[in-house]
């Protein structure tokens, strides 16, 4: 049964593999199994990004301001945030407790880079929902504001467009914000800002 697992593990990473050794070599060449198993665990390792995550891992007060119709005041209330590295530093863990549009809230978020696409990768899950929301993005060149894009259907149909601004100010002190469109020729509004202060 062990061999069985380990048959299907092996194959897995081989087919995550393969689309960064397309871009690395040319067609007309066949990357052998060694190199191909030594590329996998380079791009394994935490990098950079990892670190940074790493950097802000800890214990949060929370403020977050939501905006239902564009030019009325926000709703504010605040929350806590506890987040702690996973996988020997590979990815970020958050757990949020606040509210939101005046009810008890409690989302679980998980954040990493992944090596092979190079880009930023986000899951949520929360207690207002069903789903599983997935957005993925890149940083500025000092890695510190990350951009994400995603999107979710909406209920009576349709879907809704995100974007998100991770701004990571030191390790004490983040701020997320998240812009909505409904549809595609719908106009982009601010709906969501958390400003997070780790606790002393």
């Amino acid at each position: 049964m062990r061999i069985r697992q380990l048959a299907i593990t092996t194959l897995c990473l081989i087919l995550t593999v393969s689309p960064a050794l397309a871009k690395d070599k040319k067609a007309d060449k066949t990357m052998d199994q060694q190199a191909m198993m030594e590329l996998w665990q380079k791009l394994a390792q935490p990098g950079e990004p990892h670190k940074l995550f790493a950097s802000i891992a800890g214990s949060y007060t929370t403020h977050t301001k939501e905006w239902m119709e564009p030019g009325k005041p926000p709703t504010e209330a605040d929350g806590t945030a506890e987040s702690k590295m996973l996988l020997d530093g590979r990815f970020l863990y958050q757990e949020y407790h606040g509210s939101m549009m005046g009810q008890p809230f409690h989302g679980i978020g998980i954040d990493g880079y992944d090596n092979v696409t190079k880009k930023y990768v986000t899951a949520w899950i929360d207690s207002m929902g069903t789903g599983i929301f997935m957005m993925e993005g890149t940083a500025s060149a000092d890695g510190k504001t990350i951009t994400l894009k995603g999107s979710h259907p909406e209920p009576g149909g349709g879907k809704m467009l995100h974007r998100a601004v991770w701004k990571i100010q030191d390790a004490n002190n983040q701020t997320f914000e998240m812009y909505g469109t409904h549809g595609h020729g719908g106009k982009e509004m601010k709906f969501l800002e958390i400003v997070y202060t780790r606790k002393p």
